[in-house]
């Protein structure tokens, strides 16, 4: 069969199959009188497999292996065909999220997507201090878009830098509480704490909804964490939780703070005082753990908790006795 049929039949170009002759693939069986290929059922056979070969990803010089060396193994060649795919996949997947990034900033020109592609490079650098400018460069005219922040504030390591994507985070606005709330339920425990962490410093009502969900989640750290940022906001819901923080030691100072701002209100002085002897009452509670809510009762207003810490003060636990009388002495002379 000469080159013309050949290449009608098999849809491999004429320039081709002389390609493939001049690197030794396919040397047609014969020539015509004329001198034209002529070639074999046996050559369009081979025609076809390196078609096939090459369908997978090969390179010229790796169907030549694969067809003329009898050692040749295919599994090592297709794990690195796998390899090679993932990462090129990767590549493409990662260049796709920056161009909808782009898109998304809605750029007015293209200066403003060369700075919006310097502040991406710059969120995905290895130095610190470089991924901590391009979080603060979104107080400026042209800022980062908001999935970019998320993903670099649920990822960041570095204490300063992620301090400074919450801000940026804060900053813009709503855009970034669904993504957030995607990583209240990741797998990762890190990345939960991030999330909760994020949507802390976010101040509506939005975020305010989701810190209250939280403190259901199954994720005590994310609980503790929605706990101390709804007990800033005035969020009642927080209460049996800061208290529970207090008992476990973790953040108890700052737990005690929320409570006595909560305490503020008249109508939840009572509450909390409530919830912090009902848990000095606990059998079970550690004598380090009494102590310090004896201690969140120092702050706490109101006749509940003078009534408590009058009890308290003749308490069979010494430390507990004395920390309350002192706290009592305090009480009386304002």
């Amino acid at each position: 069969m000469l080159i013309g049929d050949v290449a009608r039949r098999s849809g491999v170009s004429a320039r081709m199959l002389r390609h493939y002759d001049s690197l030794g693939l396919v040397r047609p069986t014969g020539r015509t009188e004329a001198g034209y290929r002529q070639y074999s059922s046996e050559d369009i056979r081979r025609i076809f497999q390196i078609e096939s070969l090459r369908s997978l990803g090969l390179s010229l010089r790796e169907v030549g292996c694969a067809l003329d060396d009898p050692g040749f193994k295919p599994s090592e060649l297709v794990d690195d065909l796998i390899r090679q795919t993932r990462e090129r996949i990767a590549g493409e997947t990662a260049l796709l999220t920056r161009l909808r990034r782009i898109d998304a900033a809605e750029p007015a020109g293209w200066e403003d997507v060369l700075q919006i592609t310097a502040l991406l490079q710059a969120l995905g650098s290895e130095s610190a201090g470089k991924r901590q400018r391009a979080a603060l460069s979104s107080a400026e005219e042209v800022s980062v878009p908001v999935e970019a922040l998320v993903e670099a504030a649920l990822s960041e390591t570095d204490p300063n830098v992620a301090g400074a994507l919450r801000w940026a985070l804060a900053q813009s606005g709503d855009g970034g509480l669904a993504l957030l709330a995607e990583g209240l339920g990741s797998p990762v425990a890190e990345v939960r704490k991030r999330a909760v962490q994020s949507i802390a410093e976010i101040p509506n009502g939005e975020a305010t909804a989701l810190l209250r969900d939280a403190l259901t989640n199954s994720d005590i750290v994310v609980r503790r964490c929605a706990a101390l940022a709804l007990g800033t906001r005035g969020v009642a819901d927080a209460v049996p939780t800061l208290i529970d923080v207090i008992v476990e030691g973790t953040n108890d100072t700052d737990a005690a703070d929320a409570l006595s701002a909560l305490a503020s209100d008249p109508a939840l002085a009572d509450q909390i005082a409530t919830g912090l002897v009902d848990c000095l009452a606990h059998g079970t509670v550690a004598s380090s753990a009494r102590g310090r809510l004896t201690q969140a009762l120092a702050d706490i207003p109101g006749i509940t908790a003078s009534r408590a810490l009058a009890d308290l003060s003749h308490d069979e636990d010494r430390a507990v006795a004395l920390t309350a009388t002192y706290i009592l002495g305090l009480r009386n002379a304002r």
